[in-house]
């Protein structure tokens, strides 16, 4: 899920920043004949992201209730519907791609589990709280917390940043896992598991996303912190970094339209990743699989040797 700004934009750097993402766009009409929205609707790309789960459930999320943002596409829609298949009920947060969010869905219910759709803007504290309420409210209970929410705009010149996109950036990225995590306190037990998205940007940075990799690092900071601050009740926080995946978030907006044919080549695979090469490494972080790791971070990145 990402997040858009409506204001119009009243200055020359704030009408060069939103425009662009007008190419990025261009490029997808070119590919599929379609407009977008921002971030993109997954359905609409003629290369689709491979989501669905590649074995057979064990019953490692049984009885849990699971809530993962940005479900409604890429990793979040991966990781979703893998854990409606070890039999977790899950909630979905996302921004306004209906059709996609309902896609996901489906596929949950498809899995034999329960699904909740709740459609807005997490870079808004009542939104979250709203989020937490419904899941509780339906299913009584709240195990896992899945931040994967995020949003991202390439720009060659840190001068061509808004302050206006600066704030919605972090608003979507990282001040939102704040909000849930406040919202969802309450509710989690011993046992429980919150999993954040941060990203190799964190760790290599990235020359045209300054904005997204600090808010990367952010979250990375955040999860060892927030570790520290709930082991001692039981709640294990742990995150995963993503290398160059094939999700909505790229070729809509993400990643310059001139970089996208060599998207993910510079990995040792040679090659982006899938959503499904992903969502297993939350599921790890979100089962008992994991029971004696906390503060840590996974890396599916196709080979990339991260330090740090």
């Amino acid at each position: 899920m990402t997040a858009k700004t409506k204001s119009k934009p009243k200055n020359k750097a704030k009408a060069s920043a939103k425009a662009k993402l007008k190419p990025a766009k261009a490029a997808v009409i070119a590919e599929t004949g379609e407009e977008p929205r921002m971030p993109g609707h997954e359905s609409k790309l003629a290369r689709r992201p491979d989501w669905e789960p590649r074995y057979a459930g064990s019953g490692r999320l049984a009885g849990k209730v699971a809530i993962v943002t940005g479900g409604d596409s890429g990793i979040g829609r991966a990781t979703a519907v893998l854990f409606a298949r070890e039999g977790a009920k899950v909630a979905i947060a996302y921004l306004e791609e209906d059709d996609d969010a309902r896609i996901t869905a489906d596929a949950i219910e498809q899995e034999g589990s329960e699904a909740l759709l709740h459609r807005g803007d997490l870079g808004d504290p009542k939104v979250c709280r709203k989020l937490v309420d419904k899941t509780v409210k339906k299913w009584g209970r709240l195990d896992v917390l899945v931040n994967n929410a995020g949003e991202q705009h390439p720009d060659k010149d840190i001068r061509d940043i808004t302050a206006e996109q600066l704030q919605r950036t972090f608003q979507t990225n990282i001040f939102s896992m704040f909000y849930l995590v406040h919202a969802a306190r309450p509710h989690l037990k011993k046992g429980a598991a919150i999993v954040n998205c941060t990203s190799v940007t964190m760790y290599q940075g990235s020359a045209h996303l300054l904005d997204y990799s600090a808010t990367k690092g952010a979250i990375t900071a955040f999860t060892r912190s927030l570790s520290e601050n709930l082991i001692e009740h039981g709640i294990r926080v742990n995150a995963v970094a993503p290398g160059p995946i094939w999700t909505p978030l790229n070729p809509c907006g993400g990643t310059p339209p001139e970089d996208m044919d060599d998207f993910g080549k510079d990995t040792p695979m040679g090659r982006p990743g899938e959503p499904n090469e992903v969502a297993p490494a939350f599921l790890f972080l979100a089962c008992e699989d994991s029971s004696y790791m906390s503060g840590q971070v996974l890396h599916p990145n196709g080979g990339t040797v991260i330090n740090g």
